[in-house]
């Protein structure tokens, strides 16, 4: 009885067969298992009736097996695959491409060959079938996807399942060298104002640190070095020494500007997401989107405007030419030292794609622990959804050591959550603090350019 209800379930695809191999599986499909009964039923007939007919009919029905389980395995083994990640690095409401190239190695042609695709990248559309694909014939295709979310996104691994003209076995191949990743950065916003850092130090003297970018300040000269741009060059000295000389130069006297962002996972709020709808919702809201060429529309998340936050105020200053650094508690303790330019905002964004709201350390203690380390002059960008109000009181503490401090409050009221953003709001600007108020679907270029 047990037999033949596991035998009613295979026939009727409840439970489907499947057998192990070295670079992947073979799925036995229902009508092996009907083919294989008959086969079964006439060998029997002919043995007992000694019949050529039935002998016959069950050398064809072996021999289409063994045709079908080899043209299976022929079809998925003779097949190549070639991925290549045009973008490596992407940016939330940009597009990542990819491209691919399919080669038929076989002397067959593949009556159907389907290609699966298990990315992490969400709406990554490279699955498909291929069907009629000449003997040793090249076809190539590009996938352009709109990203959605920030992160480090796995690409791959590609499965490619093909099978036999009669459908009684399915092989699937896993191609293990088409594993690559995309990273993904945060969405910024080119704001045109924001509340001005300190001046200078004390003393406005240069600080004693050799740097790659052009200032006022001349530390010296050196012989030229290939990649050395044509206005460092010291005309004077190049005459007098016969040999092309450059100059070197110390970094202005500006404070840096030091970025602090919450991501304590209690102080987080959050509404449904556009990744909760449907698949065809969704995507049929980002290619609106991007089709408009609208701003991206970031989630409904404290967590991701605090991310943009802090990386479109950390662009904004960098193309002021100063010297930014970060700190955030989120998986891990995240520290970029201060410094400028492109190279900077790249290592600040790639920090950001994948900071997540999972830590345990308030706010408070965190400024408490790290603001210790910075320096009169300094400026310190706190971005928080918390209104807890021992954090106001450490950057109070930190105001009167002479640092600047400019508070970013995200309103966790408009994300679903409960905070007392106006009375933190209050405090802040009656102890001289500049403070922004940041709330869900407000256009961040107009809130922080007031």
């Amino acid at each position: 009885m047990k037999f033949l209800t596991t035998l009613r379930r295979v026939l009727q695809r409840e439970t489907p067969f499947w057998i192990p191999l070295r670079s992947g599986a073979v799925r036995i499909t229902s009508r092996h298992w009907v083919l294989l009964l008959a086969w079964v039923a006439v060998t029997l007939l002919a043995y007992q009736t000694q019949r050529d007919i039935f002998f016959r009919l069950s050398y064809l029905i072996l021999s289409v097996e063994i045709f079908s389980c080899v043209w299976a395995a022929y079809s998925v083994a003779q097949f190549d695959l070639e991925r290549k990640t045009i973008t490596p690095r992407a940016q939330v409401g940009r597009v990542a491409e990819e491209r691919f190239l399919v080669h038929n190695t076989g002397r067959t042609p593949k009556i159907w060959i389907e290609i699966r695709d298990d990315s992490e990248l969400p709406a990554h559309r490279v699955s498909r079938v291929l069907n009629a694909l000449a003997a040793h014939v090249r076809w190539s295709w590009s996938v352009r996807t709109v990203c959605r979310r920030r992160g480090r996104f796995r690409l791959g691994p590609i499965t490619v399942i093909a099978g036999d003209p009669f459908g009684l076995f399915v092989f699937h191949r896993r191609l293990r060298d088409t594993i690559s990743a995309i990273t993904v950065y945060p969405t910024t916003i080119d704001l045109l104002a924001f509340a001005s850092p300190q001046g200078q130090m004390a003393g406005g003297e240069a600080l004693q640190r050799r740097t790659h970018h052009i200032t006022t300040h001349v530390a010296g000269t050196r012989e030229y070095a290939p990649g050395d741009s044509f206005n460092r060059i010291h005309w004077r000295s190049t005459a007098r020494m016969e040999r092309l000389i450059v100059k070197e130069f110390e970094l202005d006297p500006s404070a840096d500007i030091w970025i602090y962002l919450d991501m304590e996972r209690d102080a987080q709020a959050m509404r449904e997401r556009a990744d909760d709808l449907p698949t065809d919702q969704a995507s049929a809201l980002w290619d609106a989107l991007a089709a408009q060429k609208q701003t991206v529309r970031l989630p409904p998340s404290t967590e991701e405007y605090g991310v943009t936050l802090a990386a479109s105020i950390a662009k904004y200053f960098l193309r002021g030419q100063r010297a930014v650094g970060f700190a955030g508690y989120g998986q891990a303790r995240e520290i970029v030292q201060p410094d400028r330019g492109e190279r900077q905002l790249q290592r600040l964004l790639q920090v950001l794609a994948v900071l997540r709201a999972e830590g345990t350390l308030r706010f408070a203690d965190l400024l408490t622990f790290e603001a210790a380390r910075l320096s009169r002059n300094n400026t310190l960008v706190a971005i928080t959804p918390s209104a807890d109000l021992e954090w106001i009181r450490v950057v109070r503490e930190t105001k009167k050591r002479g640092l600047r401090v400019i508070a970013v409050l995200v309103d966790a009221n408009s994300f679903g959550g409960f905070s007392e953003t106006q009375r933190a709001a209050v405090e802040l600007m009656a102890s001289g603090i500049p403070t922004y108020i940041v709330r869900e679907g407000d256009d961040l270029q107009s809130v922080l350019g007031k």
